[in-house]
């Protein structure tokens, strides 16, 4: 109802062409329909299979005249003297200058003739000779309160479909579903929701498939990445105070605490040194959370077109909002905002993007965004408030090395309890997680061929081998740590 009130007063504010980027046509030709309705005016719709006709009830066309798609703008400016147009798909054929001509002379001849247009298409772009006649629509999607009573529906459906079928809904976490399916219209949740049903259950174990669902229904362009690995925190050493500051959050941000006065966690920014553990880390919040997490990589949003990169920023953004509830991961940050005299100042303007959404958004997304280099960070991204906290991930202890050790050591299905672990961990001092894994899988390399076990002593050898970051670029890691003492909160 809302949807034709809003567009009941953009046509009536005489805006003569309107666009809806939509991918399930058949609603907004029935709301299209319905405001014809209200407003007394006949509504004809076209496409390059169906042609032009009136629309009946339902939105469909149903006529035989098959005017190509220019003939049916000349139709348009030559013989009707008011009416809605409905035009589908027709974004392929806004590359003809007499189609855009034709279409600017309707639009300017809109008011004295009382004709709008509506362009409808899964994605549109406007020629600029046109776009400043225009104005863009965007259709709501449904409430979570109608998406559960459409759930709850559909389960019903399915039941009576298939009456032999015991199906199993755990109604406790019924709301989970629904959180996650945000975003999407009637049909992409049916579809979504039958193929959960297809093992006669809904369970807590359908949440991440229908994340994956959604996110491959949603994700037009692929400037979002879908992270399918996500950890836990068992599987990373140390981090003790990030972990604890996590778990605080965590029945605040998907729901199974509400309180009206602690507003959602938003995110954090992790600094530190190279293999430290702060892309895990990222990967970890997602998986202890149960819920997605997508990555942002600046490296496919940069464009050498004019404006194409801030506008695919806005789009992954957006994107991050409809997956919501999600963990957004941004790493290496700093690479994709710094700012640099060749680049006409796109990075400013990115920027600039992603601080207006990280102060304005009200969605459920965590932002999870690492840094390694704290020089080339822009200075209004540090500022607190964009952020919840910055936490400097440093070189493992002596303690957390050992943990790390046990981790990857068990990961190769081997037992710790056979390794010396307090000499291996005061051999590998200065080691990052990254480099004691490395150190694992060298001393494999090491042995393959000579029918012989890993071993302390094996492993010892290649730690003695390997010169650490912490060596290599001792100066720099000082600076960092020197950096972040008092500015940012210890994640060990």
């Amino acid at each position: 109802m809302n949807d034709l009130l809003d567009l009941f007063h953009l046509v009536k504010s005489r805006v003569p062409l309107i666009t809806i980027e939509t991918r399930d046509e058949k609603d907004a030709l029935l709301l299209i329909t319905n405001l014809g309705t209200s407003l007394r005016l006949p509504v004809y719709g076209w496409n390059i299979i169906k042609g032009f006709s009136l629309l009946d009830r339902y939105g469909n066309i149903n006529g035989d005249n098959r005017l190509e798609p220019t003939e049916v703008l000349y139709t348009i400016y030559e013989k009707y003297q008011s009416g809605i147009f409905v035009l589908i798909d027709y974004h392929r054929y806004l590359q003809d200058d007499r189609n855009i001509r034709l279409i600017k002379e309707v639009a300017l001849d809109a008011e004295r003739m009382n004709h709008t247009v509506f362009f409808i298409s899964a994605e549109i772009e406007l020629p600029d000779e046109i776009k400043h006649l225009s104005a863009k629509f965007e259709l709501s999607f449904p409430s979570e309160e109608e998406i559960k009573d459409y759930l709850l529906k559909l389960i019903d459906k399915w039941k009576q479909e298939n009456p032999s079928k015991n199906v199993q809904v755990d109604e406790s976490i019924l709301s989970v579903f629904v959180r996650n399916l945000r975003g999407l219209s009637f049909p992409e949740i049916k579809r979504i929701m039958y193929n959960a049903l297809r093992n006669n259950a809904i369970t807590k174990e359908d949440i991440p498939e229908i994340a994956q669902a959604k996110y491959y229904l949603l994700n037009k362009d692929n400037d979002l990445y879908f992270e399918h690995d996500t950890s836990s925190f068992a599987d990373v050493g140390g981090l003790k105070s990030l972990k604890d500051w996590l778990e605080k959050r965590k029945k605040i941000f998907i729901g199974e605490v509400t309180n009206e006065g602690i507003d959602a966690p938003k995110g954090v920014l992790l600094l530190g040194i190279q293999g430290s553990g702060k892309s895990l880390a990222a990967k970890s919040v997602a998986g202890t959370w149960g819920i997605p997490l997508l990555r942002l990589d600046f490296g496919t949003l940069y464009n050498k077109y004019y404006g194409e990169t801030e506008r695919k920023t806005r789009e992954a953004l957006k994107m991050a909002d409809t997956m919501a509830p999600c963990v957004l991961w941004v790493d290496e940050i700093e690479k994709g905002l710094a700012s640099d005299s060749s680049d006409s100042g796109t990075s400013k303007r990115v920027l600039g993007t992603l601080l207006t959404w990280m102060a304005e958004r009200k969605s459920l997304v965590f932002l999870v965004a690492t840094a390694n280099d704290i020089q080339n960070l822009p200075p209004e991204l540090m500022r607190k408030g964009r952020m919840d906290e910055i936490f400097f991930v440093d070189l493992p202890g002596l303690e957390i090395r050992k943990e790390i050790f046990e981790i990857h050591l068990k990961k190769r299905n081997l037992n710790p309890a056979d390794f010396d672990l307090d000499k291996i961990a005061e051999a590998s001092d200065g080691f990052s997680g990254s480099e004691i894994e490395q150190a694992i899988v060298s001393g494999f390399y090491s042995i393959i061929g000579g029918y012989k076990q890993l071993t302390t002593e094996i492993i010892i050898n290649e730690i003695k081998k390997t010169r650490p970051l912490s060596v290599i670029m001792a100066e720099n890691i000082e600076a960092m740590r020197e950096w972040a003492k008092d500015r940012t909160v210890q994640a060990n």
